[in-house]
């Protein structure tokens, strides 16, 4: 999937880029959304609320976590005096709440990432409009992803711009 995506971003580069050769009035654009998301108000909202979030679960989990292992020291300090069948009865009920307890580790971290990536997905959504009006009012042929593109000069980089006009959005 990504070789094909490759492929086509280079096909169509060299179109535009053979183009080029015909038409004078190209102009192409290249924005850096991580430094969108680094350095805008809405970014750094969106940061913010992520971080909240992951210590929000976080401390849920260490929490659950240290009452286990306080049961574990106590189990392990009532083990001397049970019979073996008491024994193992607390071993197995123990066992399960450690199964539970990576099983909800898994969910919060599962549940954790679908919440980063919504998140991510709203500002990505303003941006995405952001850069289609840029497009059309400054005459862009074409605006890429500075990921997707394999050279860009510095000169065509407007992140800044985006981010101007994000802040004020």
């Amino acid at each position: 999937m990504k070789f094909n995506k490759f492929a086509w971003m280079v096909s169509l580069l060299t179109v535009l880029l053979t183009a080029q050769v015909f038409a004078a009035d190209i102009k192409i654009g290249v924005i850096d959304f991580q430094k969108v998301l680094r350095e805008s108000k809405s970014g750094k909202a969106a940061k913010a609320e992520i971080e909240k979030k992951g210590k929000s679960v976080e401390s849920s989990l260490v929490g659950k976590g240290k009452a286990l292992e306080a049961e574990k020291k106590k189990l392990e300090a009532e083990a001397m005096v049970m019979n073996a069948d008491a024994r193992e009865t607390k071993a197995r009920e123990f066992k399960i709440k450690i199964m539970d307890f990576q099983a909800l580790q898994k969910k919060s971290a599962e549940d954790f990432k679908d919440y980063e990536m919504e998140i991510i997905r709203k500002v990505q959504k303003d941006v995405f409009s952001l850069v289609e009006s840029i497009g059309k009012s400054g005459n862009y042929t074409l605006i890429l992803e500075k990921s997707a593109a394999l050279y860009n000069p510095n000169g065509i980089d407007i992140t800044d711009q985006l981010i101007k006009m994000y802040d004020k959005k």
